[in-house]
Formats: structure tokens, sequence, C-alpha cells
């Protein structure tokens, strides 16, 4: 290391004697600075030269376009006046009248907000309820109707605050009004869970992730609570009077209920936001 840095020290020495004291070596360096300075500017020239050509031979491609697309117009306008509005009205209509939330087999329903709304919306705070024994989703029954619902999220605070706070409100309204103790089966859902349930066939669900609310926290599956039972299958008349009351509810709260879609999700929720889905 020693020998490395008296060697640099030496060339460096010579070097600042080199400039001091001979004018040739002065004038070497002079000459190479110059050297590469126009190096430099060749290749800047070049390539500036390169970039206008370019861009005159983009604009001379444009407007042979142009002229050809003009042309074109001119030959065919009868044609041109029928074939454009007839692809362009449709594709204009339905970004007009697009929705976030349109996926195939949902309805679009007549939601009026009623008091108990109102009262939601000025500060109302209502409590998620206590959660249950984890062994209560794990019965044949409840297998059955609804496969690996262990591995769902029950956590009511990744849901959407106003969303659950809504559905707390339904919560409280079919029990203190219709005598159903509801229960939460799954709240928020990833996008690696809800791919994994659309690969289980559109019995389970159509829609992949992000397709579904119920990534953004703002729809939930429920069923009821009996007995210390789950009761989730409709083919119990009373769970199927209590998911139609349970609709009514969730729809006067302003949430969009699945009973009414085509491939009927009884237990299911949501509230559509403008703005989240896109």
């Amino acid at each position: 290391m020693l020998i490395f840095v008296a060697l640099l020290y030496f060339c460096v020495a010579c070097s600042i004697i080199w400039l001091a004291f001979f004018p040739s070596g002065r004038e070497a360096v002079m000459q190479l600075v110059l050297s590469v300075r126009q190096r430099i500017g060749r290749n800047v020239a070049l390539w500036q030269h390169q970039r206008a050509r370019q861009a005159g031979v983009m604009r001379r491609d444009a407007r042979r376009l142009l002229s050809g697309s003009a042309r074109f117009v001119r030959r065919h306008w009868i044609a041109c006046a029928i074939v454009v509005p007839l692809v362009a009205i449709p594709s204009l209509l339905a970004l007009v009248m697009s929705k976030p939330d349109m996926l195939p087999g949902y309805e679009a329903v007549d939601q009026v907000p009623d008091e108990q709304v109102a009262a939601l919306l000025r500060g109302e705070h209502l409590v998620a309820p206590s959660a249950l024994p984890p062994l209560a989703f794990t019965t044949k029954e409840v297998e059955e109707v609804r496969p690996m619902l262990v591995d769902a999220s029950r956590n009511w605070g990744l849901l959407h605050p106003e969303f659950s706070q809504r559905l707390l409100l339904v919560f409280k309204i079919m029990k203190e009004k219709h005598g159903y103790e509801m229960a939460l089966l799954e709240g928020y859902r990833s996008p690696a869970r809800q791919d994994m349930l659309a690969r289980l066939g559109s019995g389970v669900t159509n829609a992949r992730a992000f397709q579904s609310w119920h990534q953004y926290g703002l729809a939930a599956d429920c069923a009821f609570w009996r007995d210390g039972k789950l009761i989730i299958s409709e083919k119990d008349p009373w769970a199927m009077r209590g998911y139609q009351l349970y609709g009514q509810v969730a729809e006067s709260l302003g949430l969009t209920w699945g009973g009414r879609w085509t491939m009927m999700d009884f237990g299911h929720t949501e509230l559509r936001l403008r703005g989240v889905m896109r």
C-alpha cells in the first residue's frame, strides 16, 4: 500500500513539474482538452441533426396520414356518415350512463333513506357486537353452505366506517323489531381470497379481485344466530323469512341487498360509494 501511494505521489509531482516548467507539456494538455471538446461538440451536433431529421419524418408521416384519412372520408362520406354514429353513440351512452358497480347480475334498486339513516348520519355511533366463537364457523352445516368460511375476516375495524355503522343499525333493527340476532360471516376480503373464491366457480362468486365491494370494506355477508348456532341456509323457513326482512331493512338504510341479484346472495349487503370502484 505504501509503495502504491509513493508511486502515485511521484507521478503527480512529475506531472506538476512538467506542466510548470515545460511549455510543451502545457500545449499537449491544451490540445487534449480542445480535442475532447471538439469531439463532444460533434457528437452533440450529430445527435441534434438526427433528432431534427426524425421529427421531420414524423411530421411528414402525420401529414400523409391526415391527408389519406381526408381522401378516404371524401370518397366514402356516405358510409362514414352512417358507420361513425352507429359506433360512437352507443359507446358515448355507455360511458355517460355507466356506474362503478355495474357487474353482471346486479340490479339497481331505488333506495330512500329514512329517519334512522338521518339519525345515523347525524352522529349516532353503534358498537360492534362481541365476536362469535371460532367453532361456530366450522360445523358441518356451515361448511356445506359456506365452505372455507373459517378463514374469512370478521374484523369490523376493516370495514368502511359509513358502511359498518349502517350495517350495525340493520343488526339493531333486526333484533329489536323482528327478533333476529344477526351474525357477521365475512366482511373485508383480500384480493387474493377473492380470486381464490372465484376459482371455485360461479356458484360461489362471479367477481374477481377488485370487482367486489368486499375489497374496499364496503360489503359483508351475514346470517343468523339462534340457540348457539349459525343458521345460514335459506331452506330453513325461519331463516328465509329473516333474509327477506334483512333485505328490506338494509335497503331502507341505503344498502344494496344481494337477494335481488340474478345469482341471489341473501346474506350479502354492500354500500356502493361513487368513486371507489373503478
